[in-house]
């Protein structure tokens, strides 16, 4: 069972708790986490990725095992931890300003 972190606003917004759990059908990829999330969660469909171009957001960010793997793109294999379920997947709202 995968854990996903979700930051307070779409916690609120999907009305789960602090962790989702979620399993994977087939690739274990950062693309399949999301697309299982907004599956169950489809309120949260183009809050973190563009619903159009499923990229994502530019003030998201995502962690995994203390790394940002925001860059890693869509098709990164998610590390071993993440998939066993010791460790979440973190999405995280950066924040900007100044």
């Amino acid at each position: 069972m995968i854990r996903v972190v979700l930051p307070a606003h779409l916690r609120s917004l999907a009305g789960v708790a602090k962790e989702v759990e979620l399993s994977l059908e087939g690739a274990a990829t950062q693309e399949a986490l999301l697309d299982a999330l907004e599956a169950i969660h489809p309120v949260l469909r183009g809050t973190i990725r563009d619903g159009a171009t499923l990229q994502r957001r530019p003030f998201v960010r995502f962690f995994a095992c203390g790394e940002d793997v925001s860059h890693a793109g869509a098709g990164a294999t998610l590390p071993a931890p993440v998939l066993a379920g010791v460790e979440p997947f973190i999405v995280v709202g950066a924040m900007a300003g100044g």
